[in-house]
């Protein structure tokens, strides 16, 4: 018997990303964010979300396939997220990427963030949301340490531009890379032959 994930439908998986935007929306409703966001218009917030998605990706990316510890850790939560890759439609991907860049960033960066800086240091703030951020997507240690270590990429960049545009769009455009790569390079991780489509 294999130790396979168990496939979610397609209706959960979007309906539970839906659950993290409406929840985040209520967060920032109830906390407010940190500021007006109103600092750079869409055009620009998205422009600067995609280009830093990429240069973000491509860091934590070489970083996780060196070899040795870090490679090694990663091994089965890679696998997992290629089985998961595998299991949806890309239109379901790249909604759920989209869903994960809107929700996530408003209950983190915008609620948990926002709420924490008006009550201590900014920078204290980003790293406590950061690991927060990091706690939530626990599946190993070296796992944490990559989810964090976003987190305060994506934490960083809303405090010195105050728009939350911009990390919904950058988390979300690297949600996108990642899961693309995964699926369609996934010799690049250590990942031999693609799994049967359910």
């Amino acid at each position: 018997m294999t130790n396979q994930p168990t496939k979610i439908s397609p209706v959960a998986a979007l309906s539970f990303q839906g659950a993290i935007v409406a929840i985040g929306w209520l967060a920032v409703w109830l906390m407010g964010p940190s500021g007006t966001g109103a600092t750079m218009g869409w055009a620009e917030a998205t422009g600067w979300g995609i280009g830093g998605s990429v240069l973000t990706y491509l860091i934590l990316s070489t970083l996780s396939r060196l070899p040795g510890a870090v490679q090694a850790s990663l091994a089965d939560q890679m696998k997992q997220l290629y089985v998961f890759a595998c299991s949806y439609s890309w239109p379901v991907l790249i909604v759920l990427s989209v869903l994960a860049g809107v929700g996530e960033e408003l209950l983190f960066r915008g609620a948990v963030q926002g709420w924490l800086a008006r009550h201590m240091n900014e920078w204290v703030a980003v790293a406590a949301a950061s690991l927060l951020f990091g706690l939530v997507h626990y599946l190993s240690f070296t796992y944490f340490v990559i989810a964090t270590g976003l987190g305060l990429v994506l934490g960083g960049v809303y405090a010195l531009t105050d728009s939350l545009l911009l990390v919904m769009v950058w988390h979300g455009v690297y949600d996108m890379i990642a899961l693309y790569t995964l699926r369609r390079f996934p010799h690049l991780f250590g990942i031999g032959e693609r799994p049967l489509r359910p």
